[in-house]
Parts: C-alpha cells; sequence; structure tokens
C-alpha cells in the first residue's frame, strides 16, 4: 500500500530523486552543490569508513568549500559508471527527522590503478527547508559503502 504523499514528504523525496539524478547523470559540480543548502547549519559530506583506506573516508567535509573538496577529490580519484538508485517507493522517508535514506548500485573504478568493482551502497540524505523561499535543501549528505574493495583497488590489489 503505498504511503499517504504530504507535500513534506514530496518535497523530500523531490530534492533527493534530483541529487540521485545529478550523481547518476554526472552533472557538474556546481548543479551538484545547488542541492545544499548555503544556510546556517552548513552542510556536510560524510563518507563512513577509515581514512587510511581512502582520503575521503571518515571525516566530514562542511561547508561548500568542504563538499568541493569531497566530491572534486571522489571525481579525480574514481570513475563510476551505471549507477542507479532503487525504486522510489522502496525509500525510506522520514518527515518528522527530515531525512531519506536509499540504497544504490554503480560500478567504480580506481583512476590510478584501474581496477574496478560493482558496489551497493546506501545514502542518508538529511535535508532541511530554506529559511528563504521554504525550499527544501541537503544539510547531510551520508554514505556507506565498500571501502575495503576500494582500498583494494587503490593499492592495486583487488584482482589478486
Amino acid at each position: 500500500m503505498p504511503k499517504e504523499e504530504t507535500p513534506q514528504r514530496h518535497a523530500l523525496i523531490n530534492r533527493t530523486r534530483t541529487l540521485c539524478q545529478n550523481f547518476s547523470h554526472q552533472a557538474d559540480l556546481t548543479t551538484l552543490l545547488s542541492n545544499f543548502t548555503q544556510e546556517h547549519p552548513p552542510p556536510t559530506a560524510l563518507e563512513h569508513g577509515l581514512p587510511q583506506l581512502a582520503p575521503f573516508l571518515g571525516r566530514a567535509f562542511t561547508g561548500h568549500e568542504g563538499l568541493r573538496q569531497y566530491f572534486g577529490m571522489l571525481a579525480e580519484l574514481l570513475t563510476m559508471e551505471r549507477m542507479e538508485f532503487e525504486p522510489e517507493e522502496d525509500w525510506v522517508v522520514d518527515e518528522r527527522a527530515m531525512a531519506v535514506s536509499l540504497r544504490g548500485k554503480a560500478r567504480f573504478r580506481w583512476n590510478e590503478t584501474g581496477q574496478a568493482w560493482e558496489e551497493t551502497f546506501a545514502y542518508r540524505i538529511g535535508l532541511t527547508e530554506a529559511e528563504e523561499g521554504g525550499e527544501v535543501k541537503v544539510v547531510f549528505y551520508e554514505v556507506w559503502a565498500d571501502t575495503g574493495a576500494a582500498y583494494l583497488a587503490r593499492i592495486g590489489q583487488l584482482d589478486s
């Protein structure tokens, strides 16, 4: 049975959908960052994992400069192909927490070594309503992924 589509739920899903479409279509950084709030608190990206495994893991990238650093690092180190997300009816939408959780999958390649792997990952997108205009924007972008495969690809031992 489909969930009731409240205006709040609709806004959370729309922003998350736009962000995911930007990722899957490899939108430019300006387009990607347009999904994130410009207000306080500043937006943050956090990809869970040990920082020793990859330089973009285990630390918060805060503010638009931090987001530029995070997404720039991803673009420099990784190539993503065939990114797709589970159907929206499977997304977990928490209107009270202003968050959407979902899974995706893609093929990732560590650019320096050329080693690639298929991966399923999870996102938790925290959202906030902008003070001006009331538009919903991303305030917290959180990722859980296969950090072991990324590490092995980085050191050239994924195929060993």
